[in-house]
């Protein structure tokens, strides 16, 4: 059996250390002038000079006790001193309270203590200090507003930010901190028109202001935006940061845009920028998604730094570009048996090992994140994905009902599971279930319950799902893959007239949708409208794919439209390079035999490049029988008796031809072949369905 070492990683956890912040250094300059301004302005105390020279928080509590037996403790600029020095410290509590023994605590002690709320993370209460100091006196200090806003921004507290933006036009004249701050706030809650009109009115706009605007319309899912922008900051000789180009990179992933983003890379390259782990990542990312994989892999290959983000980044990318067994190759490369996964990494290597179908590798990683604890949300999710993709439906539902916190997501791969493996019933139980435990499904949810309902054949069941999900704010105009649903739902029940409608409605429209809506079509044997709408999918641009060729071809091949198949056919292989596969030959075949071109079948079937398969044979014997050409098909019996003597498939095929031509003495002559040579026919099933409660 093969080996694996990552099986065998046994190190220490990686730490990351967390970049500055632009405010940190502006709280930091500030708040010491203050502190010496208020030092510089008192007569000398042996006070202010131990506090000074404080290291340790045991020393400086002894300090704050001796100032309190002492007497000194009421001096208001001693106790400024002091919470600036708990805060120093990390002991905010403390310094709080040193903070609410001040009788009337001026500005430069409010401003010491929103520092330290800033500097130890702690957003809501620098809103809520914020707020304090508005009732005490007018605050017009810019430094607070920057901090305020950050605060605002992290919490994404559009109410609060909205309120401040007020309170500061009120007062008037912002510095630039505090505008890039407030187009900051805005794009990071949503609002990135408000942002836009912000970032309009500041003249002096700065690298950091700029790179805020670019970075809103990137998050906003604005990309062509933010690369307009970018130009426009370049034509203002104002050159971009490592901040604005892995948020320009980023904008070319999302657009697909190779050539700009080798543009940027070389923007990067050429000025010397160093490139971390998080930027690498981006660079990475860009390329794939762009679909120059190799690309992505020499830069991957030529990172000087081996670590958790670039290995993660790479697997992800693989990943998400559909290049599964290169992610798995990567995941289990010795090179890397020594670098710690994280969850992203698990989760990524197990979605891989979901769309490969690699149950194997998949239970190895499932070892590996018992061993590691890694045991979050994300994994979980990916576990109970990858054994249901892998037919381990069973065991997807006992990991599913052994996790304590569920989420959508979850849900969302248990009831997909289900109707993927052939138990729509139980998709629709689960639906039921993620509901009465009060869970909102998403998009996702509905498609897969309307694709239950479809299996079922369920037309009024669908239909309730329809409604359900307009009710909740999903509809077929809003979300192509809703509306492609629906439309398989309508198509699959038979009803043309209202699958056509959803397709007339929808406003987007994918590869899927157009195979839907032709597949109906030629479920209903309207060929004439099936050609006409591909050739409207051509119009729009949308590629066709295998599945519509073949839907097309059988259309074709069951109105008799020969030259039309011919045509569509060499169409797929000559402008499109599609490699004719078996469905493609069968559909040709049959086109020819129920028309009665049996020599031109037999012609065509000798020409195949690859060996035909009992669906191409059956076909063309069918033909044979139907318009009594035996001598064709005896000689693709013998042929098949020749290739295939111990294939029970071919035995059944060949003594079905023979009692459909009055041979029954052949007929029966083939099966007591087959009881001879113990062949066994496959035993078909047929799903019975209840009413569902």
């Amino acid at each position: 059996m093969k080996s694996f070492p990552f099986l065998r990683r046994n190190i220490a956890r990686p730490t990351f250390s967390k970049p500055q912040s632009q405010f940190t250094t502006l709280t930091h300059s500030s708040s010491h002038n203050l502190e010496m301004d208020s030092i510089q302005s008192i007569s000398a105390n042996p006070f202010f000079y131990l506090l000074r020279l404080c290291r340790t928080l045991s020393s400086l509590r002894k300090i704050h006790a001796l100032l309190i037996v002492s007497g000194e403790s009421h001096d208001p600029l001693l106790k400024t001193k002091l919470v600036g020095s708990y805060g120093l410290f990390g002991h905010i509590k403390n310094a709080r309270q040193v903070f609410d023994e001040i009788p009337n605590p001026d500005i430069v002690s409010c401003k010491i203590m929103i520092r330290w709320y800033f500097m130890n993370n702690l957003y809501e209460d620098i809103i809520g200090f914020y707020k304090f100091m508005r009732m005490r006196f007018l605050v017009h200090d810019n430094m607070v507003f920057s901090i305020v806003l950050k605060a605002c921004t992290e919490l994404r507290d559009f109410g609060e930010g909205r309120k401040l933006h007020g309170h500061i036009v009120q007062i008037g004249n912002p510095d630039s901190f505090v505008l890039t701050g407030l187009v900051d706030m805005y794009a990071k809650c949503g609002e990135i028109n408000t942002a836009r009109k912000v970032f309009e009115r500041i003249w002096d706009r700065n690298v950091v202001c700029w790179t805020s605007m670019i970075v809103g319309y990137v998050q906003n899912n604005c990309p062509k935006e933010g690369l307009l922008l970018y130009n426009r900051m370049r034509g203002c000789t104002v050159e971009g940061n490592a901040y604005t180009l892995v948020s320009i990179i980023s904008a070319c992933a999302k657009l697909a845009a190779l050539h700009q983003g080798r543009w940027v890379h070389g923007i990067v390259i050429k000025n010397g920028i160093e490139v971390n782990s998080h930027f690498f990542a981006s660079i990475v990312d860009m390329y794939i998604k762009c679909g120059a994989v190799n690309d992505a892999r020499s830069i991957f290959d030529e990172f000087h730094i081996i670590d958790l983000v670039s290995w993660t980044a790479m697997i992800v990318g693989y990943t998400q570009g559909g290049f599964v067994e290169e992610a798995l190759l990567l995941f289990t490369d010795e090179k890397w048996q020594n670098v710690y996964p994280s969850s992203v990494t698990l989760a990524s290597v197990l979605s891989a090992c979901a769309r490969s179908g690699n149950y194997y590798m998949g239970s190895l990683v499932h070892s590996l994140g018992i061993k590691l604890g890694q045991d979050d949300a994300n994994v979980m999710n990916a576990l109970v994905d990858m054994y249901a993709k892998c037919r381990k439906i069973e065991t997807a539902v006992f990991l599913f009902d052994s996790m304590s916190e569920k989420d959508v997501v979850g849900w969302n791969s248990i009831i997909s599971g289900h109707y993927q493996n052939g138990y729509p019933y139980e998709a629709l139980r689960s639906f039921k279930r993620m509901r009465l435990d009060y869970f909102r499904p998403d998009p996702t949810t509905v498609v897969a319950v309307l694709s239950a309902c479809a299996c079922l054949g369920d037309i009024r069941l669908g239909c309730s799902v329809h409604a359900y999900s307009i009710r909740q704010g999903f509809s077929v105009l809003g979300n192509v893959y809703i509306g492609t649903a629906v439309l398989s739902l309508y198509t699959k029940c038979g009803d043309a007239i209202s699958a056509r409608k959803v397709f007339n409605e929808m406003s987007e429209r994918n590869t899927a949708t157009w195979s839907a809506i032709i597949g109906g079509y030629s479920k209903q044997g309207d060929s004439n409208e099936c050609l006409r709408l591909f050739d409207s999918m051509i119009k729009e641009n949308i590629g066709p794919t295998d599945i519509i060729f073949t839907t097309i071809l059988s259309a074709c091949s069951h109105t008799g439209m020969i030259t039309e198949g011919w045509r569509y056919f060499d169409k797929m292989c000559r402008e499109y390079d599609f490699v004719p596969s078996m469905r493609h030959y069968v559909c040709m075949v049959d086109l020819l035999a129920r028309s009665g071109s049996l020599e031109e079948a037999s012609e065509f079937i000798e020409k195949m490049s690859i060996q035909p398969d009992c669906a191409v044979l059956g076909s063309f014997l069918h033909g044979c029988s139907v318009y009594s050409r035996f001598d064709l098909g005896d000689k693709i019996v013998r042929k098949m008796l020749e290739l295939h003597p111990d294939d029970a498939e071919y035995y059944v095929l060949m003594a079905n031809y023979n009692a459909s031509i009055g041979r029954w003495g052949q007929a029966g002559e083939l099966r007591d072949l087959m009881k001879k040579q113990g062949l066994k026919k496959q035993t078909g099933f047929s799903q019975v369905v209840e009413s569902c409660a």
